[in-house]
């Protein structure tokens, strides 16, 4: 990771980003992560700037850009999830599985959560109830006030019986 003036500037950036991204401007997001990561390259910048090609239809940017932010920071997690739901959107569902696993074994990773509920996702879609049983109690042992986890596993539980 990059220190100093550049560095704080690019995130400051990313920031700019995010919040044009939340208020639907994706160009001028895309425009602001760029700037972003030609002032110093981060992690977060990358992963970012996939998410926002993302919501553009471009899943096969969106994966690259992730890529690069492992390469940059693979203690991120946040890549490691986005690539696992990304193929999860196209229907690579065995692909995605890798990935979230790694997503939740990362260092630097908020919201924890994340992976656990996507491979639980992928597992109900598989058929394999027992497996994603497991990984929404994995959820709750993050998030123990997730009622909606909750009741999810409560159906899950009554199918098995």
């Amino acid at each position: 990771m990059g220190t100093g003036k550049s560095h704080d500037r690019a995130l400051e950036l990313v920031q700019r980003a995010m919040n044009f991204q939340m208020a639907g401007d994706l160009d001028e997001s895309i425009r602001l992560y760029r700037e972003s990561i030609a002032v110093c390259p981060t992690a977060d910048a990358h992963t970012y700037l996939g998410w926002a090609y993302s919501f553009q239809g471009r899943i096969d940017d969106a994966i690259a850009e992730c890529e690069i932010a492992i390469k940059l920071d693979p203690e991120f997690g946040n890549p490691y999830n986005d690539i696992g739901v990304y193929l999860m959107q196209q229907q690579r569902l065995d692909e995605a599985i890798p990935w979230l696993e790694k997503a939740k074994l990362a260092k630097r990773y908020e919201p924890r959560h994340f992976p656990y509920l996507n491979l639980g996702r992928v597992y109900v879609t598989k058929g394999m109830i027992d497996k994603a049983l497991e990984e929404f109690r994995g959820v709750l042992q993050i998030n123990p006030d997730d009622s909606e986890i909750a009741q999810i596993i409560e159906q899950l539980e009554a199918k098995l019986q």
